[in-house]
């Protein structure tokens, strides 16, 4: 047993040194995904004082408590960012001291965009409660709405994004996508007053511009018309721009750097959209038609049933 117990293992080391892609051993600048998600919920904290708390959250010591919480923020991401930097390209030469310099001013930089970020969160609850006669209170909205945990999430995300912090903002867009099924890229520009209503399956790529009061239903796609020349494409425009007051409904797919959805449009469910489209146009897919035949089911030939289809 310890024979085929010792092929196993010098098969799957073997494979290490094969396929040298998928394995960091004895690396020194690995990132803790389980780390950054702590510093995620902890900075959710500090969006929503009381809603994501154990115990009651007192106005006495909110002082004590906000401090305490941005020195857990500071000195957990600082380690990270200092990983990322020390495993990118941008800082492949610096020493440590100088990686860790770098690392504490872009945490302080971003710590000074927590204000920045709760002003956009406002507007986006208040969105997602005007916009949603199922809401009941704005309370409802923080506590469980998929959409705004998945907005905040790219909303923290996206300012180390704009600090050009390597591999964190997407490690943290993707813990939402994997909790929503929402995909946010961190590097989407997203104004005030964002709602995504129901949210499953939305895609938001990298170089996407939206504009403010836009609203968003499930399964819509704002994507590249190609990806085939891989990186080839970085830094290009490859995703639509969203203007100001549109409505985007379920199913639909909007591709392409060169389309721009005006202000005031209205996209229907299901739509392919590849070209832009007019300020204050309404556009939707002709009903299908249906039809109807009435036939017999195979395993009880007595019933009767409708048979459908498109």
């Amino acid at each position: 047993m310890e024979n085929r117990t010792e092929k196993l293992v010098n098969g799957i080391l073997a494979s290490y040194d094969k396929y040298d892609l998928t394995g960091r051993i004895d690396a020194e600048n690995m990132l803790s995904r389980d780390v950054l998600i702590e510093v995620v919920e902890e900075i959710r904290r500090v969006l929503f004082p009381g809603f994501f708390d154990k115990n009651r959250v007192r106005s006495d010591y909110i002082k004590f408590l906000v401090g305490e919480r941005l020195e857990f923020i500071q000195y957990n991401l600082k380690k990270q960012v200092a990983r990322a930097l020390g495993s990118s390209d941008m800082c492949s030469e610096c020493d440590k001291s100088a990686i860790n310099a770098k690392a504490e001013e872009i945490v302080y930089m971003f710590m000074g965009k927590i204000e920045k970020i709760r002003d956009y969160l406002y507007t986006d609850i208040q969105a997602a409660y005007n916009g949603d006669p199922a809401a009941y209170s704005t309370d409802e909205i923080i506590f469980s709405y998929p959409g705004v945990f998945a907005i905040t999430v790219y909303r923290i995300a996206h300012e180390l994004w704009l600090l050009k912090v390597p591999m964190i903002p997407r490690i943290m867009t993707e813990y939402a996508h994997s909790s929503t099924g929402i995909d946010i890229h961190p590097g989407a520009t997203i104004g005030k007053y964002f709602f995504i209503d129901h949210g499953t399956g939305i895609v938001i790529g990298e170089t996407t511009e939206i504009g403010d009061n836009v609203k968003i239903y499930q399964g819509v796609t704002l994507g590249a018309l190609s990806t085939r020349k891989g990186q080839e494409l970085k830094g290009i425009k490859r995703h639509p721009t969203i203007g100001d007051n549109v409505t985007i409904y379920s199913g639909t797919t909007i591709l392409g750097g060169d389309t721009v959805i005006g202000s005031g449009a209205t996209i229907g469910g299901n739509a392919f959209i590849v070209n832009s489209v007019s300020e204050g146009m309404k556009v939707s897919v002709k009903n299908p038609e249906l039809q109807f035949s009435r036939g017999t089911s195979a395993e009880n030939p007595q019933d009767e049933f409708w048979d459908w289809c498109i």
